[in-house]
Formats: structure tokens, sequence, C-alpha cells
């Protein structure tokens, strides 16, 4: 009941993303007139925070009640997005969106360290995957409603996305408390927490580091964010806007479709990837960033149709995205030392959004320039360095596999092998 509860929760904390982000670059460059620099840095300054928020959250939630971190994360985020109604400046408005992802991101640890103790080894990967469906079905709610009442002719109007940020998280994160009411912080049966923690976080990156399967994961984390999730909410729209020439209730569909594509194929995927090693499906993850790439690259040969090729690109990389969350998510976890999960889960996160900070700021400097196929060549090449990322993972998992059999495995290849 408890993890159910999570998945309603992490669905409705999701509505302020889709509400908000989608439609953020357009109204801060022009419905405020504060240009596109500004309207990339909110964007990039949302991931910033993200980035302060993430390894903090994760070390948090493996030394305290992750109930607690994720209620007052949220609680934070809430305050943040709901004060940009009143943010009429530019400076008001990076701060908000700042504190935006601060709390928004540093909800995600948390949640993540909640499914691993609520819920038993062999229901983790159907339950990430509810979650994800669960947040994108969160997200295409606000993203559709938004796209029909968003008016970014009027100062005023992406109010109605900020109000709904702040009330999905409130909502959440009232959930989340009455679903930890009496729950303790006990973890699962596999999952070792009395391991004592690194002293500092140069010793928990060495210790994380140390695994070769870990480094590539890493690297199949930033390739894969930086192909599709670095620019969903604003070079992505951004593109589809100033090149394609489309409107704002077509990025709105984008978002939404891409929803309900991962909703109505999430559960079918699962069934039929079970049996599947998690570094292959991240390297069909790639492949399907590949495609979306080069469908999205020729819209722009067919003014007539961008609108109806830019959706489908949207879900083109929806299908990616049934695999991507429910698949990265419990092998980070599987592989990171004893102890240690929380940290490992928010150091990842991290380095996703690191990387996804620098996202809108390229797409700001290229678009922005007119380099338009720059734009959509660099993120194909991206999305081809991330299949070659997961090849290299997979053989990284194949020899801890060896190793495992000759009698020479590491507590960390155990959890390798168990992934």
């Amino acid at each position: 009941m408890r993890a159910k509860l999570l998945v309603l929760a992490s669905s409705i904390g999701m509505l302020g993303w889709g509400a908000v982000l989608p439609f953020q670059y357009a109204y801060a460059a022009d419905t405020r007139g504060w240009g596109a620099f500004a309207a990339a840095a909110a964007s990039s300054l949302f991931s910033i925070g993200a980035l302060v928020a993430a390894p903090v959250a994760g070390r948090l939630s493996d030394r305290f009640d992750p109930v607690l971190v994720a209620v007052l994360a949220q609680l934070l985020g809430a305050l943040g997005v709901g004060a940009l109604v009143f943010a009429d400046s530019p400076a008001a408005f990076l701060a908000g969106m700042f504190v935006f992802g601060l709390g928004l991101t540093a909800a995600v640890p948390a949640k993540q360290v909640l499914v691993l103790r609520w819920v038993d080894s062999g229901d983790r990967r159907k339950i990430f995957a509810y979650k994800f469906t669960g947040e994108a079905l969160g997200m295409a709610a606000g993203a559709y409603i938004a796209g029909h009442l968003v008016d970014l002719r009027q100062p005023q109007g992406l109010d109605v996305g900020f109000l709904t940020a702040a009330a999905g998280f409130a909502l959440s994160s009232l959930i989340i408390g009455l679903a930890g009411r009496g729950a303790g912080i006990h973890p699962g049966a596999d999952l070792v927490t009395d391991v004592s923690a690194p002293s500092s976080p140069r010793e928990s990156l060495r210790l994380i580091f140390a695994s070769p399967a870990l480094r590539w994961t890493a690297v199949v984390t930033v390739t894969l964010a930086l192909g599709f999730y670095a620019q969903f909410e604003s070079g992505l729209p951004a593109y589809g806007l100033t090149v394609l020439d489309i409107d704002t209730a077509a990025i709105g569909t984008a978002a939404a479709v891409n929803a309900v594509v991962i909703v109505a194929l999430q559960v079918i995927v699962v069934r039929l990837t079970a049996n599947r090693s998690a570094p292959t499906l991240l390297m069909a993850v790639g492949a399907i960033w590949v495609l979306s790439w080069m469908v999205l690259s020729s819209a722009q040969f067919a003014p007539g149709v961008a609108s109806a090729m830019f959706v489908t690109t949207f879900g083109i990389f929806a299908v990616g995205e049934t695999m991507y969350s429910p698949v990265l998510n419990p092998l980070t976890a599987s592989l990171a030392p004893a102890g240690m999960v929380g940290q490992t889960l928010g150091i990842f996160g991290a380095l996703q959004t690191t990387f996804s900070a620098v996202g809108p700021l390229v797409a700001g400097a290229l678009l922005g320039a007119g380099f338009a196929n720059g734009f959509l060549g660099l993120h194909l090449a991206i999305s081809l360095l991330a299949v070659y990322a997961a090849w290299r993972l997979r053989g990284a998992m194949r020899r801890a596999a060896v190793e495992g059999a000759s009698g020479t495995r590491s507590g960390s290849d155990e959890a390798v092998l168990a992934a």
C-alpha cells in the first residue's frame, strides 16, 4: 500500500513540471521580454539547483528518514515555484527557478530510497516502472492543461502553471507523509545500511567510482540525459517555436503525447523486457534517441507537417523512456557500495543535472546563432555515444560475472550479478 501511495504522490508532484517547464523559455524570453539568455539561464539554474540538492539529499536519505527528506524538499519546491507568481524581474525569476529545481530534485533520491526500502527486490523494477509511469501521467496532465490555459501574451499568463506546481508539491508531500507513518526506516532484507558512511564527499566519490560498471553507468546516465532530457524543457520547445514555427499548443500536445505513450506502453514493455539485461536495454534507449533526432531533423524539410513530426518525435522518445528510468535507477542502486545507496543515487542525479544544466545554454547559443543543424547534429552524436557507453557497460558487467564465477568477486560485483 505504501508503494502505491508513493506512486500516486510522485504523479501529483510532477504536475508542475509539465505545467511550467515546457513553457518557461518562451514566457521568460518573449512574454516578459527578458531575452533568450535569461530564459536559457532560468533552465540552467533550475538544473543547478538540482545539482546542489541531489547529492546532499541522497546522503541525508541514507542517514535520516527519507520520508522527512522527501516531504521537506517538496515543500521547499512549492515555496520556490509559488513565488514565481510574484517575480517581476529576471533576478527574481532566476532565483525562483533555482529553488524550484532545488526542491524538486532533492526529493528524487529520497523517493528512490523509499522504493528500495518499501519494496522487495523482485518487484523493484516493476514499482520503479509504475512510479515513472505515474510521473509521466502527472506531467502529461500538467502539460496538456497548461497548453490550453497558458496565455503567453499576458505577463500573468503562466501563473496557472506556477500555482499548479506549488499545489502539486504540497499535496504530494501530504501523501508521502501519510504513507510513511509507522513505516520506520528499516530497509529491505537485501539492503545493507549498517556500514559506516564515508566521512567526506571525496571518499564517497572514490568508493563509488572504483567500480568499472559504475563508471560506465555514469557515462550512460550523462549521455542519455544530454540526448533528450537536457533539452526537453527548453531546447526542443525553442527549436519547435523558432525553427519549425509551431505554436504553443503543439508544444503542450507533444509533452502530453510523450507521457501518454509512456503510460500506454510502460507495463507492456516491462513484461517484454523482464528477462533482458539492463545494459542491452540501455543500448536500445540510445538507439531510439538516435532515431528520434533523425525524425526531428527531417521536420524542417516538411513545414506543412512540421507540427505533426515534432509531436511524433516526442512519442518516439517516449518508447525509449519506458526502459530508461525503470532500468537505470534499479541498476545504479544495485551497483552502489554497501550502505551508500542514497548517496550513489544522489551523486548520479547530480551528474545528470550537471550536464543537463549545460543543455539549455548550448541550445540557446546554437539556436540563437542560427545553427539549427549544429544543434541537431550534436545531439545525434551524443545519442550514438550513449549506445557505445551502454555496450561498454555490458562488457564490464560480463567481466564482473566471470570474476565472480572464479571466486574473486567483491560485494559490489555480487550486486552487479543480482541486477
